[in-house]
């Protein structure tokens, strides 16, 4: 269906098809907008499983673009995974591969409750390997996309190929590091990051999200909790500054988290440990 751009209408009608035993599949082009429509989200499509019981199911995807580096500003560039994350009753999905795209938006439509499914503009060019045949990969499941002994790099979305970057130039200084891509942040994988960080002692959390109350916070916390007793040194946080996106190429630049940012917080959490 082609709707006019109105998110709270068309998301709205997307809730009630579900609630009636469609499986809709709406795009809110940015996620940005999707304040617009929070009453429908939170309020509406997160709690009728709550609410009546379980006797209620609201099958719906959302697909919107998420994320900074294309030059669209403020208003078109945030990270707010973190926001729909917080909300028990939905399911939150931020795929790095085409290949974990297809599986896991598979398994977003099959999916008995609201799933937001957050697709980082930059990584629509990203060509990879993709089976003909349908698969599903399952929520929760982190994937450990490099293997390494001596720090934890964990992250998701666009920010896992910043993190294998930082991880491979590394790897010239005799630090290896693992590298686990979160797949999902609702549900999370609490016991792949607690494996990774039990494996090698040292943790750098990425997250092209705002400092305050984001997906590296989160993590940091977990580990601190139910981890404490593996870490060799302090934990280090890697994230965009707590201001707006800039839309000048040399600020947004600045802004985003990348390769160098990492190795300077891999390195400190090594030089700490000794």
């Amino acid at each position: 269906m082609d709707t006019p751009i109105s998110e709270s209408a068309f998301i709205g009608a997307a809730v009630g098809a579900a609630t009636a035993g469609l499986r809709p599949v709406a795009e809110l082009m940015f996620i940005d907008f999707m304040g617009v429509c929070f009453d429908q989200i939170f309020n509406q499509a997160a709690k009728f499983r709550y609410m009546f019981g379980g006797k209620a199911e609201t099958p719906v995807v959302i697909r919107t673009m998420y994320g900074a580096g294309l030059r669209a500003a403020a208003q078109h560039s945030q990270c707010l995974y973190p926001v729909f994350t917080h909300i028990p009753g939905l399911k939150v999905v931020t795929p790095a591969t085409p290949y974990d795209a297809k599986g896991l938006l598979i398994q977003a439509i099959r999916d008995n409750d609201p799933v937001i499914f957050c697709e980082h503009k930059a990584l629509y060019t990203l060509e990879g390997d993709v089976p003909e045949e349908p698969y599903a990969l399952p929520f929760g499941e982190a994937n450990i996309v490099r293997e390494g002994d001596d720090v934890s790099i964990v992250t998701l979305g666009r920010m896992v190929h910043v993190a294998i970057e930082a991880a491979n130039a590394l790897a010239g200084d005799g630090i290896e590091c693992e590298v686990v891509d979160l797949r999902t942040t609702s549900p999370l994988d609490e016991e792949t990051v607690l494996e990774s960080v039990e494996n090698t002692g040292r943790l750098v959390v990425l997250d092209e999200a705002h400092p305050r109350c984001n997906m590296a916070t989160d993590i940091a916390a977990l580990v601190c909790e139910k981890g404490f007793h593996s870490l060799k040194g302090p934990i280090k946080q890697v994230t965009a500054p707590h201001t707006p996106v800039p839309f000048a190429d040399t600020l947004e630049d600045l802004y985003i988290p990348n390769a160098a940012a990492v190795q300077k917080a891999v390195k400190a959490v090594m030089e700490s440990s000794k």
